[in-house]
């Protein structure tokens, strides 16, 4: 497949982030790794939104210090980034509304039309005036295409600090790198771009209690915009999508992400990484990198809490 014929991907994680893992980036890394030995895909972008305040789980601590260790988690990415709208809003957002929130911003930033997974969109991905020869968009060889998504979400990223940060201002990375070798050039209107839910195969499990989630919801996220799923401890996800009417239904816009190495992912927990600060476990290196450490102790995070 050419450059301009393959799907453009942003992928969106939400959760509590409490504290964010290794294991939580090492769920961006492996899904855009997945996505692109397809051959249909092309990672562009990965956003982590923390929740809001107000969503009750024990033991969460403020948004101000989930922020912050969420944007020390990613300050060496230069294609992930830190959203805070979820937290400034006046109260708890859904994982649907959060998803329409982010695809709605993309329209008015880019003036781009976002096709659904269902719904392969047959007119200009992202329209812009095509009165001109200047390019707008530049991509290169999947293997190489880490620049693409520097640029492209770079400039984005710029764009949403000044629609969204209405609030006290959170200091956000810059994944711009003007030096960089873009390669060949495209423009907007030939991509065809998509919001993926990221999630672990937990949340997937979670689809199917009865009442935990609104139904209409779940045919949005699943039926409208689709999921990568990166398995969690050799999770079945066949059984899990056989449980629920909704996945079967929308199967094909379910991506389980095959890890060849069979790497399990039970760092990305947060209960444990919270365990492991309270108890002064010396695993907690497994967890949490040592910035996220540092910040744990300097705050005193976690330490006396049982959440």
């Amino acid at each position: 497949m050419t450059e301009s014929s393959k799907t453009h991907v942003i992928l969106l994680a939400c959760g509590s982030f409490n504290p964010i893992t290794k294991g939580h980036i090492h769920m961006f890394e492996k899904a855009r790794e997945y996505l692109h030995k397809t051959g249909r895909f092309i990672v562009i972008g990965g956003i982590i939104s923390p929740v809001h305040d107000s969503y009750g789980k024990p033991g969460l601590v403020t948004s101000r210090h989930r922020l912050a260790m969420c944007q020390l988690a990613v300050q060496s990415s230069d294609w992930i980034r830190v959203d805070p709208w979820e937290c400034y809003q006046d109260t708890w957002q859904t994982t649907c509304s959060v998803l329409e929130h982010h695809r709605d911003l993309m329209k008015r930033v880019t003036g781009c039309i976002l096709s659904n997974v269902n719904t392969p969109s047959s007119t200009p991905v992202i329209g812009q005036p095509q009165n001109g020869t200047r390019p707008i968009y530049q991509s290169t060889d999947v293997s190489n295409s880490k620049p693409t998504a520097v640029k492209f979400l770079g400039k984005v990223g710029e764009s949403l600090g000044k629609i969204c940060c209405v609030r006290p201002h959170v200091e956000r990375f810059t994944f711009v790198d003007e030096n960089a070798n873009l390669g060949t050039t495209m423009r907007y209107e030939e991509i065809e771009l998509r919001i993926l839910l990221l999630c672990g195969s937990d949340l997937l499990e979670s689809f199917c209690i009865p009442g935990l989630w609104n139904e209409s919801d779940m045919e949005v996220i699943v039926g409208e915009f689709g999921i990568v799923v990166v398995p969690r401890d050799g999770v079945d996800t066949q059984r899990i999508m056989n449980h629920s009417s909704i996945l079967r239904k929308y199967k094909d816009n379910i991506i389980i992400v095959k890890d060849d190495a069979n790497h399990p992912l039970s760092c990305v927990s947060s209960t444990k990484s919270r365990l492991a600060l309270q108890h002064g476990d010396g695993h907690v290196v497994d967890y949490l990198t040592q910035p996220i450490i540092d910040y744990t102790l300097q705050h005193q995070l976690y330490i006396n809490t049982s959440g």
